[in-house]
Order: C-alpha cells, then sequence, then structure tokens
C-alpha cells in the first residue's frame, strides 16, 4: 500500500514551493496573498468561540475552585519563569552576535512611517490593566481581544458553576461548540498546505530574498536564540516532570509547521489543543492554560522584543550598561503580556522610553514578517509545554502515561 502524505510533510511542501514560486515568479507570488488571506480568516473565524466554550467549559465544568486557584497560580508561576528565560537569552545572545553593529541601512519612507506611528504607543500599565476589562463582550469578540474575552469567560464560567444544575446546560452548550470547532477546525486545516503555499510565496515575492541578506545576522541571531530558549525550557520542563518534552515537540510537529509558515498562533492553537489532549493532557487543564497563555505566555514575543531593543541600540552605536538592559527586561516583563500580533508596538514604545532611535523600527519592519514567523514558532511551543507542565505538577499526567499516548500517537500517525 502506497504510504499517505501526513499533514506536516504537506505543508512542509507547501512552504518550499512558496518559496520557489515566490522567489522564481515575485508578480505571481504577489498575487497570491487573497489565498493566504482567506485561509487565515477561516483560522480566525475559529479561535474566538473555542477559546469562550473551552475556558467555560473547562472553569464551570470543573466547580473546584480551589483548584482553579492552583491552576492559574501554577500557570502564572511557569509562565513568568519562561518569559524571564526567553528575555535572558535574548539579551545574552545580542550582546555576544551584535547583529546591529556595522549594519548601515537607509529605512523605506513607509516603513518609516510606520515606525513613527509605532512609537506614539507608550505602554502605560495602569491603563492596560484597566483595557482588560470589556465594556461590551461581543465588541471584543469582534475586534478578537483576547484579554477581554479571557476576563469575560472567566467570569461567566464561574458564574455558570454557582447557579448549579441550572448552569449544567450552559456547560454541555459550550462542550458541543468546542467538539464542533475542533471538527470545523479538522476541515479547514485540509486547506493548510495551500495557504502555507500562497503566504509564503507572497511573502517572498513582494519582499525578495536579496533584502535579507545585511540583515541576515540579525534573522540568524533570533533563531538561534530562539532554538536555544526552546531546548533550554525543554531540558528544565523534563527535568522537573520526568517527562521527554523532546518527544512533547515531535509530537507537534505538524502544528509547529503550520505556526511558522503561517505566523500565526490562532491557526496553531486548535490544532495544538486537540494534539495535547491525545498525548494525556486532561481536557480541564488544556482548556485553561492554553487559551490564557495565548496572552500571558508569549515567549517568543518576549525574546523578539528583548533583541530588538538591543538591535536598535547597536545599530546606533548607542551603549547599554548591564543594569538598563536588566531595566528593560523587567519593563518587556509586564509590557509584553497579550501582545499578540503586536510586537512591533511594544520594541517602538519601549525604545522612546529608553530614548533610543525608533527609526531604528523601521529596518525592523522591513524583515518583520520572517521574524515573526520565527516568534509564532516560539510562542506556540512555550505554550504547549507550559500546559504539559502544569498537567504533570497537578499530578494529572505522569511519565508512563504519557509514554503510552505518544507511542500511541507515532502508531496511530504511521498506519
Amino acid at each position: 500500500m502506497k504510504r499517505k502524505i501526513g499533514l506536516s510533510s504537506q505543508i512542509l511542501i507547501g512552504l518550499v514551493l512558496g518559496a520557489l514560486v515566490g522567489y522564481l515568479f515575485p508578480d505571481f507570488g504577489d498575487k497570491l496573498k487573497p489565498f493566504g488571506d482567506a485561509f487565515l480568516r477561516m483560522i480566525k473565524m475559529i479561535v474566538v468561540p473555542l477559546i469562550f466554550s473551552t475556558l467555560v467549559m473547562g472553569i464551570a465544568g470543573t466547580g473546584d475552585f480551589k483548584k482553579l486557584g492552583r491552576l492559574g497560580g501554577k500557570a502564572i508561576i511557569w509562565f513568568e519563569f519562561a518569559t524571564t528565560i526567553a528575555l535572558a537569552i535574548g539579551l545574552l545572545f545580542m550582546n555576544i552576535a551584535e547583529p546591529g553593529v556595522g549594519v548601515t541601512l537607509s529605512a523605506s519612507a513607509a516603513n518609516a512611517s510606520n515606525a513613527a506611528a509605532a512609537s506614539q504607543h507608550s505602554v502605560d500599565l495602569v491603563d492596560y490593566a484597566v483595557h482588560i476589562i470589556p465594556t461590551n463582550i461581543v465588541d471584543a469578540m469582534a475586534r478578537q481581544d483576547m484579554l477581554q474575552i479571557i476576563f469575560f469567560a472567566c467570569f461567566f464560567g464561574v458564574a455558570v458553576a454557582h447557579i448549579g444544575g441550572k448552569g449544567e446546560t450552559i456547560v454541555d452548550i459550550c462542550q458541543s461548540v468546542a467538539e464542533a470547532m475542533f471538527k470545523v477546525t479538522g476541515y479547514v486545516m485540509h486547506f493548510a498546505p495551500i495557504g502555507v503555499f500562497a503566504m509564503i510565496a507572497y511573502t517572498v515575492g513582494s519582499y525578495g530574498i536579496a533584502m535579507l541578506i545585511p540583515l541576515g545576522k540579525l534573522i540568524l541571531s533570533v533563531a538561534c536564540a530562539t532554538a536555544l530558549f526552546i531546548c533550554v525550557v525543554a531540558l528544565i520542563a523534563s527535568v522537573f516532570t520526568g517527562i521527554n518534552f523532546f518527544h512533547v515537540i515531535r509530537a507537534l510537529k505538524d502544528i509547529l509547521f503550520l505556526a511558522f509558515s503561517t505566523a500565526s498562533s490562532e491557526a496553531a492553537l486548535p490544532g495544538a489543543m486537540k494534539r495535547l489532549e491525545e498525548l494525556g493532557v486532561p481536557k480541564t487543564i488544556v482548556t485553561f492554560v492554553m487559551p490564557t497563555g495565548y496572552s500571558f505566555n508569549l515567549d517568543g514575543s518576549t525574546l523578539y522584543s528583548s533583541a530588538g531593543i538591543l538591535f536598535i541600540a547597536q545599530l546606533y552605536g548607542i551603549q547599554m550598561p548591564i543594569e538598563q538592559q536588566l531595566l528593560v527586561m523587567v519593563t518587556l516583563m509586564l509590557s509584553t503580556k497579550g501582545i499578540a500580533g503586536a510586537g512591533i508596538i511594544v520594541v517602538a514604545a519601549t525604545a522612546a522610553a529608553f530614548n533610543l532611535p525608533t527609526e531604528g523600527v523601521a529596518i525592523l519592519l522591513g524583515i518583520d514578517r520572517l521574524l515573526d514567523m520565527i516568534r509564532t514558532i516560539c510562542n506556540v511551543c512555550g505554550n504547549c509545554m507550559a500546559t504539559v507542565v502544569v498537567a504533570c505538577w497537578e499530578k494529572e499526567l505522569n511519565k508512563a502515561t504519557f509514554n503510552e499516548k505518544y507511542r500511541a500517537f507515532l502508531g496511530g500517525k504511521n498506519s
């Protein structure tokens, strides 16, 4: 019997073919953008109902508020631990590699204007905290403001749990909605190779490969720092839990390919949640930690932000002593929460706060698409590892169970 090509292989083929088409036929690649946009829109239409229903189901369905408190506390502890490692590795790598030294590039007028606009966004922690509370949940869902959706879903889930038997119907409805969304995800994923092909063809066709050469050292530095971060966290998590987290990463291979090629955490979220359940992580933990991590555990974005700040300083020959870098680190630990898709704004705002030339952000904008692909794969991988860690910390997943589920997963994949 002929072996069927798996989804991860299809996505990889789409990525390679897209890069070739974009390079050889840039005008044609540029015209493929609507196909990539259509795929991303199909993914985005799933995310809000999926996150809302799974959070409500996880909170109200558990009914054990002490357990939820423990889950939230342990998740936050791990989130902050991983974020600190990401920031430290980002700063360390940039100090060693110094990719901004010797780079002389002139930013385009469009990127310069975008940088100026981004620098106008200040990071006001008080306004940020108040903004988390939605005035209209329908409006928040329409804008896909994940922090506001999560805030409302948590309150709503607690309320549903407190009304007793009357809330069981709501929990059942949320469970049905979640299962329907996972089924829709399965349908949409059939289009993933086409969507990835179109997105990569457009990216290479529009921006070209030549513009990557002068900034190749920065791209390579961020990629290596990201790989180092994933390996370090995987090793620490493996020691802490007894589970081989490199097996976790291997099982998520196709999900991570999708995250990288689309530069969208949203595209990977539904599949990642389903895959973690297949690996033995309880649904109650997956449905609570994964959506929360979507806004509070953006390891790739925090690493990129620290790298971006130091790159701008190096670009303009500005010395940043270690104490100032530590202050940048503390600032980014707070300001990078909930910045999915807005990392460049945080970099620009932080650069302005530390009196760095925000014109340097315009150069980052030129390669932001590729850097976004790198940080997205880190965001998704970090959240998946955090979910498995919390499950083990809660003693609801052990080495024997995981290994059994992992072997079953590999067996089903190869059959």
